[in-house]
Protein backbone atom coordinates (compact mmCIF):
# COMPACT_ATOMS: atom_id res chain seq x y z
CA UNK A 1 0.00 0.00 0.00
CA UNK A 2 2.85 2.11 0.62
CA UNK A 3 4.55 2.37 -3.15
CA UNK A 4 0.87 3.48 -4.24
CA UNK A 5 1.12 6.40 -1.97
CA UNK A 6 4.35 7.40 -3.34
CA UNK A 7 3.23 7.27 -7.08
CA UNK A 8 2.70 10.48 -7.75
CA UNK A 9 6.16 12.01 -6.19
CA UNK A 10 7.73 9.68 -8.79
CA UNK A 11 9.12 11.53 -11.85
CA UNK A 12 9.40 8.77 -13.73
CA UNK A 13 5.59 7.35 -13.33
CA UNK A 14 4.67 10.98 -13.75
CA UNK A 15 6.50 11.54 -16.82
CA UNK A 16 4.77 8.05 -17.68
CA UNK A 17 1.22 9.78 -16.54
CA UNK A 18 1.31 13.28 -18.55
CA UNK A 19 2.37 10.44 -21.68
CA UNK A 20 -0.29 8.72 -21.81
CA UNK A 21 -2.74 11.60 -21.01
CA UNK A 22 -0.73 13.21 -24.23
CA UNK A 23 -1.31 10.36 -26.42
CA UNK A 24 -5.39 10.19 -25.48
CA UNK A 25 -5.62 13.78 -26.06
CA UNK A 26 -3.89 13.58 -29.45
CA UNK A 27 -6.56 10.39 -30.19
CA UNK A 28 -9.37 12.53 -29.07
CA UNK A 29 -8.02 15.91 -31.30
CA UNK A 30 -9.14 13.01 -34.50
CA UNK A 31 -11.87 11.51 -33.19
CA UNK A 32 -13.26 15.71 -32.48
CA UNK A 33 -11.91 16.02 -36.32
CA UNK A 34 -13.88 13.71 -37.70
CA UNK A 35 -16.97 14.42 -35.65
CA UNK A 36 -16.72 17.89 -36.84
CA UNK A 37 -16.64 16.92 -40.34
CA UNK A 38 -20.00 14.50 -40.17
CA UNK A 39 -21.39 17.25 -38.28
CA UNK A 40 -20.82 19.53 -40.91
CA UNK A 41 -21.80 17.10 -43.41
CA UNK A 42 -24.58 16.04 -41.94
CA UNK A 43 -26.01 19.69 -41.91
CA UNK A 44 -24.93 20.17 -45.51
CA UNK A 45 -27.18 17.27 -46.41
CA UNK A 46 -30.44 17.89 -44.26
CA UNK A 47 -30.20 21.85 -44.48
CA UNK A 48 -28.59 22.51 -48.15
CA UNK A 49 -26.06 25.62 -48.75
CA UNK A 50 -25.38 27.16 -45.62
CA UNK A 51 -22.80 29.85 -45.37
CA UNK A 52 -18.93 29.71 -44.18
CA UNK A 53 -19.29 30.88 -40.48
CA UNK A 54 -22.14 28.62 -39.90
CA UNK A 55 -19.26 26.07 -40.93
CA UNK A 56 -16.81 27.51 -38.32
CA UNK A 57 -19.17 27.91 -36.09
CA UNK A 58 -20.48 23.82 -36.30
CA UNK A 59 -16.61 23.23 -36.43
CA UNK A 60 -15.27 24.83 -33.79
CA UNK A 61 -18.39 23.98 -31.29
CA UNK A 62 -18.18 20.41 -32.26
CA UNK A 63 -14.51 20.55 -31.58
CA UNK A 64 -14.61 22.44 -28.46
CA UNK A 65 -16.91 20.61 -26.69
CA UNK A 66 -15.39 17.01 -27.49
CA UNK A 67 -11.80 18.05 -26.52
CA UNK A 68 -13.14 20.38 -23.64
CA UNK A 69 -14.56 16.60 -22.52
CA UNK A 70 -11.64 15.15 -22.92
CA UNK A 71 -9.39 17.10 -21.42
CA UNK A 72 -11.46 16.91 -18.29
CA UNK A 73 -12.31 13.63 -18.19
CA UNK A 74 -8.49 12.69 -18.89
CA UNK A 75 -7.15 14.78 -15.79
CA UNK A 76 -9.81 12.80 -13.82
CA UNK A 77 -8.28 9.75 -15.13
CA UNK A 78 -5.42 11.00 -14.59
CA UNK A 79 -5.62 11.60 -11.18
CA UNK A 80 -7.19 8.79 -10.09
CA UNK A 81 -4.25 6.53 -11.83
CA UNK A 82 -1.42 8.73 -10.42
CA UNK A 83 -2.46 7.52 -6.77
CA UNK A 84 -3.31 11.76 -6.24
CA UNK A 85 -6.80 10.73 -5.09
CA UNK A 86 -5.47 8.40 -2.63
CA UNK A 87 -3.48 11.27 -0.69
CA UNK A 88 -5.98 12.85 -0.14
CA UNK A 89 -6.98 13.35 3.72
CA UNK A 90 -10.33 14.05 4.59
CA UNK A 91 -10.61 16.51 7.42
CA UNK A 92 -13.92 15.72 8.71
CA UNK A 93 -13.51 12.03 8.82
CA UNK A 94 -17.04 10.04 9.92
CA UNK A 95 -18.48 13.16 10.69
CA UNK A 96 -19.58 14.11 7.20
CA UNK A 97 -21.42 10.38 7.21
CA UNK A 98 -23.72 11.36 9.81
CA UNK A 99 -25.52 14.52 8.44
Amino acid sequence: MDDNRNMPDDPRYAAFAWRRFKHILWWMAGVAALASAVAVGTMWWALGWMGIHVAIATVLGTFCTIMMTAALMGLMFLSSGAGHDEQVIDPLGDEADRY
